[in-house]
């Protein structure tokens, strides 16, 4: 099988998860004997200062003619048997899809966000949840202005999603597409995505090493210091949190103000900033428990996998997919997104019971080998890539009986 892998990277200055899934799966496709073929684009040619570059992006967004044309040519020049598809926006746009079709390829849609159904892409506003959209009609996302904060950048957006859904791309162009967890497949279908061709994969990540024996006294989060992410109820949780240092590691636009807190509140904080992979894997093995207090539909936050990949449990907000992907009592325990006392409940109840925490080490790794290990990724991505093929073959055999 050949495979044309395809993804729109975000801004070199601002790396992006669904970045580092796209080179994750290309490893592995071509560590299986996978022939790939890549296709990228990269933010960084859009000119941040030129208004007019801009403009011409965002309209291009909703159909490039000039994506359409170079990636039928490179078709005809490779012959992929599949295309997979990651982030399309802005520059790829469902053009792609297009010229797949036109060629015979099947084509295959990873969902990394709600962007198919969301002009700003998570479903959030104001650092809340937020699903007025999903009713049908976009225009909430014009009067919040969801992308961006800016009437034109939403239109934008809402023109692309509105003239795709007129002319049936979503519905007609895609055989399969991938959603990270069941909670997602079903927004996502909410918002009129087909239900019946959105397959359930989850991410992973190559770890080898076993989990740690012995764990230091500390908790540990790991991600972007924004609200959405639930880091003030974590700081002031951590007030009433009995003998359990915390450790963050990431940055982000509250990284002062949390700093200031933590210094004004005595808390037994230690801000680490942005760590290299490996390390950020080397504090998370060593943690007591991890905690992720999002307040908001995470997507499918990796931070989860590397935890369990180091037998670490976690302590997350019973939100959106994360309340999916925790396993209650085995993999970790939940509490009230949003609420700082029940989050310091639950961590310090957990820090009175060695024995099951010590279980659940173990059942997080186990959780690992057999959800999220590369062995089970790749066979779950071959069998999605057959139905896929399987779909587009029975669409030529039908328009040939038709002709």
């Amino acid at each position: 099988m050949k495979v044309l892998l395809a993804h729109n990277h975000y801004r070199s200055a601002a790396p992006s998860g669904e970045d580092a899934v796209f080179r994750n799966e290309w490893r592995l496709l071509r560590q299986n004997g996978i022939e790939v073929v890549a296709y990228e684009r990269f933010n960084d040619e859009i000119p941040e200062e030129h208004w007019s570059a801009q403009a011409g992006v965002a309209l291009a967004s909703a159909w490039s003619r000039a994506t359409y044309r170079e990636l039928s040519r490179l078709i005809r020049r490779t012959r992929p048997d599949v295309a997979h598809f990651h982030n399309t926006f802005p520059l790829v746009s469902p053009s792609a899809w297009a010229a797949c079709r036109d060629q015979g390829v099947a084509v295959v849609q990873t969902l990394h966000n709600y962007r198919l159904v969301c002009a700003g892409g998570l479903l959030t506003r104001d650092g809340r949840p937020c699903e007025e959209c999903l009713e049908g009609s976009m225009l909430p996302a014009l009067r919040h202005r969801c992308y961006r904060a800016s009437l034109a950048a939403t239109g934008a957006v809402v023109w692309m999603l509105v003239s795709n859904r007129l002319r049936g791309s979503y519905r007609e162009l895609v055989d399969r597409y991938i959603a990270l967890t069941g909670f997602a497949a079903d927004r996502l279908a909410a918002g009129g995505l087909p239900r019946e061709r959105i397959e359930i994969k989850p991410n992973f990540i190559e770890h080898t090493r076993a989990p740690a024996r012995k764990r230091a006294a500390y908790a540990v989060y790991v991600g972007r210091l924004s609200a959405e992410k639930g880091v003030r109820t974590l700081l002031q949780a951590w007030k009433s949190v009995e003998g359990l240092a915390l450790k963050i590691v990431g940055d982000g636009p509250l990284r002062d103000e949390l700093e200031r807190q933590a210094r004004r509140d005595g808390l037994d904080a230690q801000f680490l900033g942005r760590l290299a992979p490996e390390a950020v894997l080397d504090v998370v093995g060593r943690a007591y428990l991890q905690v992720v207090p999002s307040e908001w539909y995470e997507g499918f936050p990796m931070v989860v996998v590397e935890a369990y990949a180091c037998g670490t449990p976690v302590v997350a907000s019973r939100i959106g997919s994360l309340d999916e992907i925790v396993d209650e009592g085995q993999t970790g325990m939940k509490f009230r997104a949003g609420d700082a006392a029940d989050l310091a409940k639950v961590v310090n109840a957990l820090r009175r019971l060695p024995a099951l925490l010590e279980a659940m080490r173990g059942q997080a790794h186990r959780m690992f080998r057999e959800r999220y290990s590369p062995e089970r990724n790749f066979a779950q991505l071959m069998a999605i890539y057959q139905r896929a093929l399987a779909r587009r073959n029975a669409g030529r055999g039908a328009a040939a009986r038709r002709a």
